[in-house]
């Protein structure tokens, strides 16, 4: 099985966003096993487990569960179901050289996406994926230009 590609998937359920909340810390992390997670959280592993199965979360346990995690899926999902945009918080730091190479690389990959799709060659969910990882991007970046003047100081 290959890896998912962390950057452009976006869970399409809520079920599949607990499950990918889980993966990717599985995947990020060699000690993230359901039962580390689940003491992160408070809960027992098989209360992850029936999470994951049902699709179904506590409202108050989604935040500690995505930090435990360490990814927003559940959250995203909601947003993108309600048709919003998430961006992450602009820090006002200046971009580095690998930030607009990244922003560059998730704008082409849309492009490629996209032209993939009309041809028939890429499945809609995909294609979506791809389009909301680079306008995710680039509203991050437009964020990030808005703060330049007043940066957040960078802790130690």
């Amino acid at each position: 099985m290959s890896r998912r590609n962390w950057k452009v998937w976006r869970p399409t359920s809520l079920q599949e966003a607990v499950e990918g909340c889980v993966r990717y810390a599985q995947d990020h992390d060699a000690r993230a096993s359901v039962e580390r997670i689940g003491d992160l959280v408070g809960e027992s592993k098989w209360t992850l487990y029936k999470w994951m199965e049902m699709g179904s979360i506590p409202a108050r346990k989604i935040p500690g569960f995505e930090m435990a995690c360490g990814r927003a899926y559940i959250t995203e999902y909601l947003a993108l179901s309600a048709h919003k945009l998430v961006v992450d918080m602009p820090t006002g730091r200046r971009a580095t050289p690998i930030d607009v190479h990244a922003l560059q690389q998730a704008c082409n990959d849309a492009v490629g996406a996209l032209l993939a799709f009309h041809q028939g060659r890429l499945a809609a969910s995909e294609t979506i994926d791809h389009l909301t990882a680079a306008m995710t991007a680039l509203a991050h970046e437009r964020a990030q230009v808005e703060r330049h003047a007043q940066p957040e100081l960078e802790l130690p």
